[in-house]
């Protein structure tokens, strides 16, 4: 939805309106946007279309299967994108595109389209981080100067901080990333996927009564996840155990439900990660949190990231699922900010990476 957002002060007002087309796909979402950076130095979203790969209940998404999806759709995308925002190809300035890190099939299918575009219309490429992507938009969307940044999703858990023009990664997860958990473990107990599986947990987690013991595991600012998923499983294929973890007896009534398991998974990882963000909080004296990813929609989350903010006279700030959720916007919006900087990358060197880590970013339009 177009909307009017603040100036992006650390760059030079721009001498004339620059336009950006960005476009995700580093995972099952497909999306494509163009935001604008005016001559008053401020920032429009002129549109942000997506389009999500849905896989049956049990299921995960396979990366051959997510490419096909973005082939399929990504023409009716831009075009889309195009269309509300009522501009044509020709009017951008750069294509910006997400080089990584994600699933290799799917991002490769969305550099082939950012390439094409880019030999078909003559327009510059900017390969953009994904995690910078989300960071940027969260910072132009809620206002935040100088936050600590909790970046949650399918593939990504991070702390990070912003030091001398490179975000700087305080701790993250030693195995499996909070999304994949919780993707995870609805697969085990057969959540539907549409809209997501982190949804369907959440409105779960609401009926949930009884918390189960689980694994907490917090190693100074970095968390592991792995020993919370395997709990899990174990709890919702031996029915042998109570909710405090000892043995059932024979009449025992405490009946572990879904909903419970639900809960607990939600109580237990969030209560981790609000820890070590607070962590990271005392360690560089910042009185701001900012949750970006898909997992930063989940209203519990932000309302735990909440009560420890308030306790230290500090802040939170979060977006809802149009911009928390992968999206092609963001991808404009962190591709347009390096190409005002001079940044773009050749044609030559417009591949894509799985692992390329948030700290290998440099940073150039902040001071």
């Amino acid at each position: 939805m177009p909307g009017r957002l603040r100036k992006p002060s650390p760059l030079k007002t721009p001498d004339r309106p620059y336009l950006a087309l960005g476009l995700e796909g580093s995972a099952n979402k497909l999306g494509a946007g163009v935001i604008k950076h005016s001559e008053d130095g401020t920032t429009t979203v002129l549109s942000n279309v997506r389009h999500t790969y849905i896989t049956p209940p049990g299921e995960g998404f396979q990366p051959r299967d997510t490419a096909l999806h973005h082939r399929e759709w990504a023409l009716k995308v831009i075009n889309d994108s195009l269309a509300q925002a009522h501009i044509s190809l020709h009017d951008i300035d750069c294509i910006c595109f997400t080089k990584g890190p994600g699933m290799g099939a799917p991002l490769q299918s969305v550099a082939l389209v950012a390439r094409t575009l880019s030999l078909l219309y003559s327009k510059p490429l900017i390969g953009v981080n994904h995690c910078v992507g989300h960071i940027e938009m969260g910072r132009e969307i809620t206002g935040a100067s100088n936050p600590v940044v909790l970046y949650v999703s399918g593939g990504n858990t991070q702390v990070i901080a912003y030091s001398r023009q490179c975000y700087r990664i305080f701790g993250e997860t030693l195995d499996i990333a909070v999304g994949n958990c919780l993707d995870r473990f609805a697969r085990v107990i057969n959540l539907s996927n549409d809209p997501s599986p982190g949804y369907n947990i959440e409105q779960g987690a609401k009926e949930g009564k009884r918390l189960v013991h689980l694994p907490y595991a917090t190693k100074g600012m970095d968390v592991s996840l792995s020993g919370i998923l395997s709990s899990m499983e174990a709890y919702t294929f031996d029915k042998r155990f109570r909710s405090d973890g000892r043995p059932r007896d024979a009449d025992d009534s405490d009946i572990i439900t879904p909903a419970d398991l639900c809960f607990s998974l939600q109580e237990t990882v969030f209560a981790m990660l609000v820890e070590i963000t607070e962590r990271a909080m005392a360690h560089i004296g910042s009185k701001q949190v900012l949750i970006v990813g898909g997992v930063g929609c989940n209203e519990r989350l932000q309302e735990m990231m909440g009560i420890m903010a308030k306790e230290r006279n500090g802040q939170v700030f979060a977006t809802d699922e149009r911009f928390c959720i992968d999206n092609g916007i963001m991808i404009a919006q962190a591709g347009l900010l390096a190409y005002r900087m001079g940044q773009v990358t050749p044609l030559a060197k417009s591949t894509c990476t799985q692992r390329y880590r948030t700290d290998q970013v440099d940073v150039t339009w902040r001071a």
